[in-house]
């Protein structure tokens, strides 16, 4: 836990948090906490779900600029979950965020890429400094023989260009 903490905060001030096999928050630094400001407080109440509190339209969906190609990313990436691991957990959330509407969030018209398009798709979040644009990485601790650190993931973005690594650390500061 103090690890995954420590990796968390050398992050800043890039976001970055941790979640685990149902995508239940488990901790995050405060740059996440800066860009969530201003979702529903009842999203943001434990066990906050980071794909819900990210695509429900009282979340962060309204802010999200390229929402359609998000969301289908995480949708595809959620299916795979719930498909290889045949969870009913991971089953229901997708049926769930599948509900969701996408009708009056979509600021980018352009249609979803191809499932195929490539391996990074980028967050473009809305925000009052200006359109943040994020990549994202993921880290999974252990072995594949050690179910229960496997099970722990950190989600790191990362800034996509140069505007988006000033407007964090811009955020950062005025914190």
């Amino acid at each position: 836990r103090q690890a995954v903490e420590r990796l968390l905060q050398a992050h800043e001030p890039f976001p970055a948090l941790a979640v685990d096999r149902h995508w239940t928050l488990l901790a995050a630094n405060s740059a996440i906490g800066r860009l969530i400001a201003g979702s529903d407080p009842a999203l943001l109440k434990p066990p906050v779900n980071v794909l819900r509190l990210s695509l429900h339209p009282a979340g962060l969906a309204p802010r999200i600029a390229n929402l359609a190609e998000w969301r289908q990313h995480l949708l595809q990436r959620l299916r795979r979950e719930a498909d290889a691991t045949a969870d009913p957990v991971l089953a229901a959330l997708l049926d769930e965020l599948r509900d969701y509407p996408v009708a009056g969030a979509v600021r980018d018209r352009r249609p979803p890429p191809a499932a195929e398009a490539g391996v990074v798709v980028p967050l473009s979040l809305v925000t009052e400094a200006g359109i943040l644009n994020l990549i994202s990485t993921t880290t999974v601790f252990g072995t594949a023989a050690e179910v229960t650190p496997a099970e722990l993931a950190v989600e790191s973005f990362f800034p996509a260009d140069a505007g988006a690594t000033t407007i964090l650390r811009r955020l950062a500061e005025a914190a």
